[in-house]
């Protein structure tokens, strides 16, 4: 009977392999129990911290009238024609947008004088709905209107009757909902059902940011305090709805969690050391304005950590699958063998990440940049303002994080599936002496 394992086990093999994409392989009860032992003290925390700093909605204010803080409607545009400039006194009139000199001059008329764009727009929504105004737009203004299109117009009840409603933005609602909606069909397409569930976790990471997250900071509480509870909470979501509840993604999840802490940590350290602020443009001087008590450098540190989620998710994610996969091919392969041949993938992952996360920054800041280049200041100079170290700083630390986490998870994925050897019984155990001696057979043919 003996003589019948070597040609069942290359089967036991094949199917194994088969599922490498599927739901990984049990673990035994004993890992089950310290993976909980970790991970339910840290859901109960996150759901306790989701109960207390609950804030039950954003808070109530007087409108300032002020940036977004403005009340606003949907309008259209009905007619536009073109006015001499004089003849409307532009210069008393609000424009569509701030107005900058453009490269080819204003348009001018017979005269020589500039040509405007006086447009009729009607208000779409809202109590005074149909009521219509009219939005002169200087040539050299940078948004122009054009029939139909659909605009967002703001209402400033205390001014003169007549410029109670000017145009602020355009309609772009549809081309968004759009773009939306290729995106999803695209996840679903290429992912099927796993691409139904990012979408559903998507949906619930959303959540938490608008429904507790952006509240709970403006009620006043401890910024960082509530990141670190709403990034747990979207970790729990996004990981388990996408990965399913099992060990592969709890190792996941913990990787996560010390990679956070250490983001967390390095960040409270350095914007504190580097005196940052958080207070450096428009929209930050108008939360400050009106909500006082926010602290704006704990806001900047939830940001550092909810940014580095996205990312460190990723990572920790290959970074067990990986683990598994290699564990699968061979189980015969130690812990340590296990480390060292996850983390040669890691650290091409690394270097892939780290350039997107630095590129992702770089991208966002590039009209401060080419600020900073046409005032012809020193590298130095500009590291040193406060509007780009906060850059530097929120990208070295989650780098730095992302880093750290490719290690430490293929660290615990190693010990955990090479530990679970010994729980799967004697299937790993009795096979591995069989396929051995298979193997020095097949060297002596050779």
């Amino acid at each position: 009977m003996t003589s019948l394992h070597p040609a069942r086990e290359p089967q036991g093999l094949q199917h194994g392999h088969s599922h490498n994409h599927g739901p990984a392989a049990p673990v035994s009860s004993h890992l089950r129990k310290v993976i909980g032992a970790v991970l339910i003290p840290f859901a109960a925390a996150v759901a306790v911290g989701l109960v207390v700093l609950w804030p039950g909605g954003a808070p109530a204010h007087e409108r300032t009238g002020v940036g977004f803080d403005r009340q606003t409607q949907q309008g259209s545009v009905l007619h536009v024609e073109k006015v001499d400039c004089k003849d409307v006194n532009a210069s008393q009139l609000p424009t569509s947008g701030e107005t900058t000199p453009s490269a080819g001059g204003p348009a001018t008329g017979d005269g020589g004088s500039a040509l405007c764009e006086k447009a009729t727009v009607e208000v779409a929504s809202g109590r005074d709905k149909g009521r219509r105004f009219i939005e002169v737009v200087q040539p050299d203004a940078p948004r122009q209107l054009r029939e139909g299109q659909g605009v967002v117009v703001a209402y400033a009840p205390d001014a003169p009757h007549d410029l109670q409603y000017s145009v602020t933005d355009v309609n772009r609602k549809f081309p968004m909902v759009l773009l939306a909606g290729i995106f999803a069909l695209a996840v679903v397409a290429v992912g099927r059902l796993r691409g139904v569930m990012a979408l559903v976790a998507l949906a619930l990471s959303f959540a938490v940011l608008t429904l507790f997250i952006l509240p709970a900071v403006l009620q006043g509480s401890n910024p960082l305090l509530v990141a670190v509870v709403g990034a747990g909470a979207i970790m729990l979501i996004a990981l388990y709805i996408c990965h399913g509840l099992t060990a592969r993604t709890s190792v996941a999840v913990i990787g996560t969690l010390i990679s956070l802490l250490l983001i967390g940590l390095l960040g409270s350290l350095f914007i504190g050391w580097a005196s940052l602020s958080g207070n450096t443009d428009d929209n930050t001087g108008l939360i400050h304005g009106l909500y006082p008590h926010i602290d704006l450098s704990g806001l900047l540190l939830a940001g550092v950590i909810i940014g580095s989620l996205g990312v460190l998710d990723d990572v920790t994610v290959t970074q067990t699958s990986a683990v598994w996969e290699l564990h699968q091919a061979d189980p015969t392969m130690s812990a340590k063998n296990l480390y060292r041949a996850g983390i040669r993938i890691g650290r091409d992952h690394i270097a892939s990440v780290v350039n997107t996360l630095v590129l992702a920054y770089a991208g966002a800041a590039l009209p401060l940049l080419l600020l900073f280049s046409i005032a012809q200041s020193s590298v130095g100079a500009v590291a040193n303002s406060e509007l780009v170290a906060e850059e530097i700083v929120r990208t070295l630390v989650g780098s730095i994080g992302l880093v750290a986490s490719v290690p430490v998870t293929t660290a615990l994925a190693a010990l955990v599936v090479s530990a679970d050897r010994t729980g799967l019984g004697a299937e790993a155990g009795a096979s591995a002496p069989v396929r051995s001696g298979r193997g020095r057979r097949r060297r002596t043919k050779s």
